[in-house]
Order: structure tokens, then sequence, then C-alpha cells
């Protein structure tokens, strides 16, 4: 089974007000899919799906913060370039020529200087080369290499920075690799249990703990043989910075669950039972709903919980109504104190993962969609209707499906949903998105 190697992480760091988002928005286009119904993440998107010539990256945007005192924004910048250290296999650091050489940026150029990251200098604002290029100079006193004169508002000088970034991919990044072994990525908030539910799945089969390449400071892979399989957990656990800002700390949070949701297969997103499911879940659920992955909701602390006969019935209802984007996701309740159904999450992650690479051949694709067509009638405009002529399976890790239509705009959301819940109702998919492109081609007539 070959395993896409993860896309690289580009990260963008740099003062309040030198023109990140500008530069974040711009690179990242119309490539920034917001999902509609995903409660949280469209107000402030910080991750995006990038490609240049052949190559595919995850960029970030690490800024967003507007402190008011001279020291906060230099610790806050600390903060950032450390993120960006951490995450990123090429780091961004944007400057504006306008307002030159500040002190803040030789302190944090020493920093990225010092990490042995690939960095690019990127000299935002400028708009005419002729006007500015003794200014852009300038920034060689930075000491981490040569300039790039860009100006995101104008889109100029795009093209040659991107070949430059692509030039530091690993070998090979984002293609296939053979890898055998599931991996998992323990997802949440803070303190919800995520290390001690690893330890317990541990038990006594603890192999490496390793330094990866690729992996942050605080993203620990861990490798177990579980009867006889071998699976990789990568932890985003050690996310409590000494940092008392709390958007800082989900913005954090959020960096480093994009980089291990990247990475795996499956996502085990664990909520903390006592607090209930909260909307920074359902921005950390979104994430991996975005990518594709397969999810099971593992509710933690269970044990601590006064039940009855509906608790279970109740609670369900409440996360499937909170994360009404993911209904296809499987829920587990557990105690990692206790250690009450965890064994069992070994069976529910198999069971997803055989779901996450299902095949279904086009033929039976094809029998369940004539027969959905046959019972609900595909949506008409102004006398013209909808019609389906083929259907197929593209991919899997999600299952990736190509309906052939006459029209794309006749084939509404809730059509496509309908259609996705016959093939469910047919193999399950349980704990997997599955995506559906739509293809338009002409009446033959």
């Amino acid at each position: 089974m070959a395993k896409k190697k993860a896309k690289p992480i580009v990260a963008i760091v740099g003062r309040p007000n030198v023109g990140k988002s500008t530069l974040f928005n711009a690179l990242a286009g119309e490539q920034i899919s917001i999902v509609k119904d995903t409660p949280g993440i469209t107000r402030d998107r910080i991750y995006a799906d990038v490609s240049w010539l052949d190559k595919n990256f995850t960029l970030i945007d690490t800024g967003g913060i507007e402190p008011d005192s001279k020291d906060i924004i230099l610790s806050q910048m600390r903060e950032q370039a450390q993120i960006a250290i951490d995450t990123a296999d090429v780091i961004l650091f944007v400057v504006d020529v306008h307002q030159g050489l500040v002190d803040a940026d030789s302190k944090v150029a020493d920093m990225l200087r010092r990490s042995a990251k690939p960095v690019l200098l990127v000299v935002n604002k400028v708009d005419s080369m002729q006007k500015y290029m003794m200014d852009v100079y300038e920034f060689y006193n930075l000491g981490i290499g040569e300039p790039h004169a860009i100006s995101s508002v104008n889109k100029l000088g795009f093209g040659d920075l991107l070949d430059e970034v692509i030039k530091f991919f690993p070998e090979g990044a984002g293609e296939e690799e053979e890898d055998e072994r599931t991996k998992v990525a323990i997802v949440g908030k803070p303190n919800v249990g995520k290390s001690s539910i690893i330890n317990r799945l541990i038990g006594e089969n603890r192999v490496i703990v390793s330094d990866i390449a690729g992996t942050t400071r605080d993203a620990i892979d861990t490798e177990i043989k579980h009867n006889g399989k071998d699976y990789v957990f990568i932890d985003t656990a050690g996310l409590r910075r000494k940092n008392k800002i709390k958007e800082e700390l989900e913005k954090y949070m959020i960096i480093r669950t994009v980089g291990a949701v990247e990475r795996a297969d499956i996502v085990l997103l664990v909520i903390d039972a006592v607090e209930g499911i909260t909307e920074q879940d359902a921005k950390i659920a979104g994430i991996a709903h975005d990518r594709g992955k397969a999810v099971i909701i593992v509710v933690n602390k269970w044990d601590a919980i006064e039940k009855n006969n509906k608790t279970v019935n109740e609670y369900t209802a409440k996360i499937r109504q909170i994360l009404s984007f993911m209904s296809y996701a499987e829920i587990t309740f557990v105690s990692a104190l206790s250690g009450q159904r965890l064994p069992k999450l070994y069976e529910l992650i198999d069971m997803v993962q055989e779901n996450h690479s299902m095949r279904v051949s086009t033929g039976v694709l094809n029998e369940i969609m004539s027969e959905a067509v046959a019972m609900q009638q595909p949506p008409s405009d102004k006398g013209k209707r909808l019609r389906l002529y083929y259907i197929t399976q593209v991919g899997v890790k999600p299952p990736t499906f190509v309906i052939f239509v006459n029209d794309k705009e006749l084939m509404h959301f809730s059509y496509t949903r309908y259609i996705e819940n016959q093939i469910r109702e047919t193999f399950g998919f349980k704990g997997t998105p599955l995506k559906f492109i739509i293809r338009e081609r002409k009446d033959k007539e």
C-alpha cells in the first residue's frame, strides 16, 4: 500500500503589519477551501494548501497578533519563530521595505539563523523594483542570505520566490512512499488526557520514542506493535507553553495539530467528558475533516460522569449536533485512568483504517447510483433536469469518487449528500469522510 509522504510545511513569520496575512492570502489564492458548515474555522484561517509547479505544500501564517508594547512584540515574534522552526520545512521571514530594518527583525533573524532550518528572507511592499532596490539590499545586513523582493498586494515576485521555496523541499516530499504502518494522530485541547491515553495504549510495548526528522519538539512519534500489526502514534501533547495569551495558545495548538494530522491516516480527537464538547474541539475536528482523514472521537474521563441509561445517547446526540459536518466519525467512551474500553480502540482504529482505504467496484457503484436516482428524482432548474451518467472511485484515503453529470450547477450539495448516504448504506464507510468530485460531460445528442 503506497502512502504519501507528508506534504512539506512552509511557515510565514514576521512582525505585525509587514503584510504576512496579505502574502498568505495571495499565495493561497482561491485554494483556501473553507468548509461552509464547519463551525469556528472560517474566521481565522491560518493554514492553506498551495501548489506551485507540481509541488504541493501546506502554508501556515503564524501572525495575527498585534500586541501594543515593543517587548511584547519581540517575545510574541520569538514564540512564532519557535513554532515555525519546530513545525516548518521552510520558513518565510517577511520584512517591510517601507519600515526598513528594525531591531526586532535582527533578533528574530538570529533565532532563525541558529535553527539551521531553510529561511527565505522576503522583503514585502516593493511595488517598484527601480524605486526600492537600494532599500532591499539593506536587508543583507540580517545575515540570512539574499533578500527576495515581492509585493503581496500586487502579487509581484511570487514566481521567483516559490521557485526558491520548493528547492528546499525534501526529496520526494508529497510523493508515494511505501509505509505499511498505521499512523494515528492523537489531537485535542490541552489537558484532555491525550498522553495518558497513549501511555495506556502502549502499555509495556513502548518501542521507540524517536525524534523522527520532521516531527516537532513536542510531537512525539511512538511506534507500537499490537497483535502483530505496526502502529505509529503521533502525539501533539506538550502544547502548554509558558504563554498566558489564550488565542496564542489556541493558534499554536492549531498549527501543531495541522502538522500532526497532515502526517496521519487516522485522527483520534480526544474530548474531556466532564467539560463536554466545545467550539475549540469543533475547530480541531474541522482540520481533520478538511484533510480527509478517518476520525474517531474519544470521550475520555467517562468514569467521572454520573450516568443513567440515557447518558450515552444524550452525549452522543450533543457531539453529533456540534460536529454535524462529520456525522461519519465513530464515537467511543473511555477512561484513561481506569483503562475502561481502551483496548477496544485498536479494533476501532483497524476498522476505520480499512474503510479509509476501501475500494468499491465501478459496476456496484453505478447500480447503487441508478437505484438512488430511481428512488429520488434529481433536481431540475428552469426545465433542465440534472442527469447522472456514471460514477467511479478514483482514490482512497479518503475514498474519492467522480460523478459525471450533464450540468454541474444542477448537482446541489444536498443531492450529492443523498448519493453519499446511499453508498454508505451499502458499504458503511464508518469513520471516514467520502469525497465527491462532480465532472460535466455534455449530452451525447
